[in-house]
């Protein structure tokens, strides 16, 4: 079944006339995602793939009521503007791929989602997929294939290499959720798992954090909470960073023990989650546990 989006989900592209709209409309299209409209304001009228391009929110959802989801590809000075409008416009499930959004321009755009009942995906996210049902995103679909396992990263590329390595050992995933690389996201680990709790699809699941910031000893924390839990596998990356240096996402930096490896680890390996010191053995270790 999987979770946040599916064969009924219909999609609207913001931004959808770029370049980086225009080429994964076309992968998504391709994926058989139902992709029902765009929005680039100024050019509307026209078309992309057989899309119709209008000029806001609004004018698509009245043309096309169908549409549930937004998938976010503007540039991030006027990323935090298009967020609301979809908000505004009653969309209640928007994908917001962009990176470099100002921390606080995120901050408040979460926090007029939450008021108004819509869910967040990122920002800097590489989207989230639910093989081979529908993809509003940027992975590679080819990556992914239907099973068991609930995924859940704040990593786009490992995201793609775990559900490789599942796929080897004859192992496939229920949806995979990209939470967002940066220090502040829409959902978080404990929204993803709980939405993977009630599937009955998803028998385990797979959290890929990183160094830097909290949220995966928050997750720790919640988890240990839980009187009754599916099976959690993770992976940290970022074991060999050096404290200081940022390691690609936006959220991963170590400043003395906060955030570090093994305070992650620890956190995790206390709350009950089997803790991987590869992707390989992450694979391994959910073969185990099913």
């Amino acid at each position: 079944m999987g979770i946040i989006v599916g064969e009924n989900t219909r999609v609207l592209v913001q931004g959808i006339t770029g370049r980086q709209g225009m080429l994964h409309t076309g992968e998504m299209l391709k994926y058989g995602t139902r992709v029902v409209a765009g929005v680039t304001p100024g050019k509307g009228g026209g078309k992309i793939h057989g899309i119709p391009v209008y000029d806001s929110v609004r004018e698509a959802v009245e043309t096309h009521p169908e549409i549930d989801t937004s998938i976010v590809f503007v540039p991030a000075p006027a990323a935090p503007d298009a967020v609301y409008e979809a908000i505004d416009a009653g969309i209640r499930k928007i994908v917001v791929i962009t990176e470099h959004i100002p921390v606080h321009e995120t901050l408040k755009f979460v926090s007029y989602a939450r008021s108004h009942g819509a869910l967040i995906i990122g920002p800097n996210t590489p989207g989230v997929i639910t093989p081979p049902k529908c993809k509003v995103g940027i992975m590679p679909g080819e990556y992914f294939k239907p099973g068991l396992i609930g995924l859940m990263s704040r990593s786009g590329t490992l995201t793609y290499e775990v559900s490789l390595h599942l796929m080897e050992r004859g192992l496939g995933v229920s949806t995979a959720v990209g939470i967002g690389g940066d220090p502040i996201t829409g959902v978080t680990f404990e929204d993803v798992y709980t939405l993977f709790a009630r599937d009955p699809e998803t028998k385990a699941v797979v959290l890929i954090g990183e160094i830097g910031g909290n949220k995966e000893e928050q997750f720790a924390e919640f988890y240990s909470q839980l009187e009754e839990k599916k099976p959690v596998v993770a992976f940290i990356a970022g074991r060999s960073a050096p404290p200081g240096k940022k390691m690609g996402h936006a959220g991963a930096i170590v400043y003395g023990s906060a955030g570090s490896y093994s305070n992650k680890v620890k956190a995790l390996t206390e709350a009950g989650v089997r803790v991987a010191s590869s992707l390989s053995e992450l694979a391994d270790l959910v073969r185990e546990i099913l």
